[in-house]
């Protein structure tokens, strides 16, 4: 599966506008902890290693993703492998046992809007860089990008968003830390 992702920075007037025109789908507690391959760099090759934690409404879920190489030079679209978890803590110390290391954990809060027929917006308010707005979507093929990314944009455009990020949380808090020394 390919996910089609944009993402775009956003303010309390974007957060309303979501709000008061997609209906809203659940608000989200996540923790992702993402994983350095023990061979390879993940910050060259572009890919990323992560188990996410989702709590929402007394349950929780978690997930290992495996993201690969950004495929659109406009959007953040990549292949997305995803499997459920059903002990996070059991499945990180068997990543760790294999040469795996943790590089850090993100904190967001997340509210989940539904758009239209596989298309969702998330507000996303990330722990020490703000608040984002993601659009997704799902496609079987490569073929269907181009025309999704224009419409995910246009819609993004319309709700107010003027800049786009390519860049993950995790690329941005480590630029930051990098920037303050904290790394």
């Amino acid at each position: 599966m390919i996910e089609i992702e944009l993402k775009g920075y956003a303010d309390d007037k974007i957060f309303r506008r979501v709000r008061e025109n997609f209906k809203l789908i659940r608000v989200e507690y996540h923790e992702d902890s993402y994983f350095q391959h023990p061979c390879r760099d993940f910050s060259e090759t572009d890919e990323a290693l992560r188990i996410r934690i989702k709590r929402f409404n007394g349950h929780f879920e978690a997930f290992l993703t495996y993201k690969g190489t950004k495929i659109d030079p406009d959007s953040k679209t990549r292949k997305e492998v995803e499997v459920p978890l059903t002990d996070p803590d059991k499945h990180s110390e068997i990543l760790e046992s294999l040469g795996f290391k943790e590089v850090m954990t993100i904190e967001k809060k997340r509210e989940k809007y539904y758009v239209d027929k596989g298309v969702v917006i998330a507000l996303d308010e990330v722990e020490g860089i703000g608040k984002f707005i993601e659009i997704e979507a799902l496609a079987e093929g490569e073929q269907a990008i181009d025309e999704s990314v224009k419409r995910l944009r246009e819609i993004l455009r319309s709700l107010g968003v003027e800049r786009f990020e390519r860049r993950s949380y995790l690329e941005l808090i480590l630029e930051r830390e990098a920037e303050h020394g904290e790394a």
